[in-house]
């Protein structure tokens, strides 16, 4: 199909393009027997409204200095030791059962989406996108650390037993080793990426911000734990802690999504909105962390090997760390509204 190489009567003008102007040359003047509207709504063909747009995009600048400051070596080192680890555990496919899938998508996910920022960065797109650039790092930073360790516990104690001595030990226990290392690369990116007591810098990378992504990660893993048997649906108190679960969750997602798109701080009244937040989340889950256990273990008998007593158990655990992190939260969320914040 071609363009018509005419000029299209019921197109505006695109006067607000400085490149229009400056590619295409000014059009004729048309017969003074045209009527005026019919002039101030001539417009190029539909070729030359693509290279307007085309001169409005983004320049692209390359970007050496984050390639070799301290962030980019230790995000290299990221990619490096996540490829490392789930290229030995592809060796000899040891990552048969739904938790060995697990752990390969970690480092899979990890090191794909590190790729994507240091190749945005570099290529100088990153500031440049929709999104808060810094938040989402800190985020994935954050998250990042959180998945590699979790698959640093998980994996070796499903794959590495006791009595293990056949050749795929040693590739399990590299895979291992590695995941352990990227855990540490990305708690030390972490802790570049935070954001100081006297900077100005993004909610994400702030301590509450950093705890938000805690919050939502841990109640990952308490849904992944109940959902085994399904117990909560015999006794309306574990129905309960599980809607604490799911509320709590879901508003922090919210906060995470809308500081990442920049549409939180358009909210009114956003500190106070979120210290109230906190002290809700906190009564809700000191609630979970009494009637959870009660329900949970009353009449039941001690069975440590017992697949369903372990989930029980780690949902407990699971609970209290999440009331201890939206306390702190809670804290330095009032902290900073009420004390640091000017008079």
């Amino acid at each position: 199909m071609r363009w018509p190489l005419r000029q299209h009567p019921n197109l505006v003008p695109p006067s607000h393009c400085p490149q229009f102007n400056r590619l295409i040359p000014a059009p004729r003047s048309l017969s003074s027997s045209a009527p005026a509207q019919r002039r101030e709504g001539t417009c190029w063909t539909p070729w030359f409204l693509f290279l307007c747009v085309v001169g409005t995009m983004p320049t692209i600048e390359l970007n050496f200095g984050s390639l070799i400051s301290l962030l980019g070596i230790v995000r290299f080192l990221e990619i490096f030791l996540s490829c490392t680890a789930f290229s030995l555990v592809a060796v000899h496919h040891s990552y048969s059962d739904s938790n060995g899938v697990w752990c390969m998508f970690t480092w899979c996910f990890c090191f794909v989406v590190s790729v994507l920022i240091i190749l945005l960065e570099f290529i100088g797109l990153g500031p440049s996108l929709p999104i808060s650039w810094h938040d989402f790092t800190s985020a994935f930073s954050m998250l990042a650390s959180l998945m590699i360790f979790t698959t640093s516990i998980v994996y070796p104690s499903i794959t590495i037993t006791n009595n293990c001595s056949s050749s795929n030990c040693s590739y399990e226990g590299a895979a291992t080793a590695m995941s352990c290392f990227c855990f540490v690369a990305y708690a030390v990116e972490v802790g570049l990426t935070r954001a100081k007591a006297e900077q100005v810098s993004s909610f994400l990378s702030t301590i509450p911000g950093l705890l938000k992504v805690f919050e939502a990660y841990v109640a990952c893993l308490i849904f992944s734990l109940v959902d085994y048997g399904r117990f909560y649906a015999h006794f309306p108190g574990l129905q309960w802690c599980l809607a604490v679960y799911c509320i709590c969750f879901i508003v922090t997602m919210f906060i995470i999504i809308l500081t990442v798109g920049r549409c939180l701080g358009s909210l009114p009244h956003l500190e106070k909105i979120l210290v109230g937040y906190n002290i809700l989340a906190v009564l809700m889950y000191l609630t979970a962390a009494i009637v959870w256990p009660i329900y949970s273990f009353r009449g039941f008998p001690n069975c440590n090997r017992c697949p369903l007593w372990n989930n029980l158990l780690g949902v407990t655990f699971l609970t209290f760390f999440n009331l201890i992190a939206y306390i702190v939260d809670l804290v330095y969320s009032s902290k900073m509204v009420f004390v640091t914040a000017p008079a």
